[in-house]
């Protein structure tokens, strides 16, 4: 017996078949994505935060729902009007390396070493290479960045305008509140705790200070690294952010002026000339090192033709300023930034055969350094700068 399906509609007596309209009236696609992202706003107001992962699993949901939206550019569009807290736009992270998956580790799961992770057994590694481990491996998310956060964006604005410089790194420069730069990324020497001091053994080696630092990065990590590797590190990669040219320049137009019999002697500032016999050097005019010494500059040059940063060459000495009452590195580091912009650019290949980057050159007529020695002591030096092109002095 054949049943059509129009019998099978008639022969209904319980009315499963009748369709009902819908009492509610029904949500188009952009609806439904609104609707999904006010929740996410729900949340954030709730608890003056994005939905983060690993926070319960509604919490993981929004979480990945977020995630999710903010990496499709047509649904962001839609949904810019609704973003009142501005949760769909932020920076991207790119994770192009290890550091970049170690430094991503919001759950800071990579930041405790207690089972050994990153030592290494019968294995050979060399100094520069535990150094870089250690620099990487003991970060972890900083938990009061926000009392840095804006001063990292002043530096940042400071590099832009020109008031602070990038500058090879010494270890002399390694000291409390200085910011430096490794593989791109801005870092502050916040703290040092020297556990170990500088000794000599009875067989005459050297022991070398040594502690804890704490260092806070402008991802919002830190790390407590000991000083040695840090050393290490930056020496390899590395470079040091001058101060702000006008703060130094205001401290020491304060300490420097007024000097008396009793005033301390601090070291000396000095202009030098190259003997180089190499083409390269010998036939740039105006070519003249500036530096600091604390001890007589006759001591300083003594082994100029076997240090770098002297061209691997004998020098003269041009001119030698005495300084008193004053930290000289600061005079040092004021004539570097005036004259940046005339910083010779050379490698130069020491007896180690290492290849080094000598910063204290520049290419500027010996008068013009003068003049400038004297708007640093007379506090003028910020109304000026150096234009390399014309070779003078202009007012800003």
């Amino acid at each position: 017996m054949k049943i059509t399906i129009q019998e099978i509609f008639e022969n209904d007596p319980l009315g499963l078949l009748n369709i009902k309209p819908s009492t509610s009236p029904t949500r188009n696609e952009d609806e439904r994505l609104v609707a999904s992202f006010q929740e996410i706003n729900d949340f954030y107001e709730k608890n003056k935060r994005a939905p983060e992962q690993g926070g319960g699993l509604q919490e993981h949901q929004l979480y990945s729902r977020l995630k999710s939206l903010r990496e499709n550019p047509s649904k962001v569009e839609i949904l810019n009007v609704h973003d009142k807290y501005g949760l769909l736009h932020y920076e991207k992270k790119q994770i192009n390396s290890l550091d970049d998956i170690i430094n991503d580790d919001v759950l800071g799961l990579l930041g405790d070493d207690s089972e050994g992770l990153f030592d290494l057994k019968h294995v050979t590694v060399s100094d520069k290479e535990r150094a870089e481990a250690d620099f990487v491996a003991r970060r972890k998310p900083c938990k009061d960045f926000s009392k840095y956060e804006q001063l990292f964006k002043d530096v940042q604005k400071d590099i832009s305008t020109g008031k602070r410089k990038l500058i090879q790194f010494k270890e002399d420069n390694l000291v409390e509140g200085n910011f430096y730069v490794h593989n791109g990324v801005l870092l502050l020497l916040e703290k040092i705790n020297f556990t170990q001091e500088e000794t000599y053994r009875e067989d005459g080696t050297r022991v070398r200070k040594d502690g804890r630092t704490r260092c806070v990065f402008e991802n919002g990590t830190e790390s407590n690294m000991r000083y040695r590797s840090l050393a290490k590190v930056l020496y390899v990669n590395g470079q040091v952010l001058t101060k702000n040219a006008y703060e130094v320049n205001e401290e020491f137009n304060v300490t420097f002026n007024n000097i008396e019999e009793e005033d301390i002697e601090a070291g000396f500032i000095y202009i030098l000339k190259s003997k180089s016999e190499k083409q390269e050097i010998k036939e740039i005019q105006h070519l003249y090192k500036i530096g600091f010494s604390k001890t007589s500059v006759e001591d300083r040059i003594k082994n100029a033709s076997q240090e770098p940063t002297y061209l691997m060459a004998d020098v003269r000495i041009v001119m030698a300023y005495k300084c008193y009452n004053m930290n000289p590195q600061k005079f040092e580091l004021l004539i570097h930034n005036f004259f940046s912009a005339a910083c010779l650019n050379i490698d130069v290949f020491g007896k180690d055969g290492k290849r080094y980057a000598p910063r204290e050159w520049f290419i500027a007529p010996l008068d013009i350094i003068e003049q400038a020695v004297r708007l640093i002591i007379s506090g003028e030096i910020v109304k000026h700068s150096y234009d390399s092109t014309n070779e003078q002095i202009t007012t800003r």
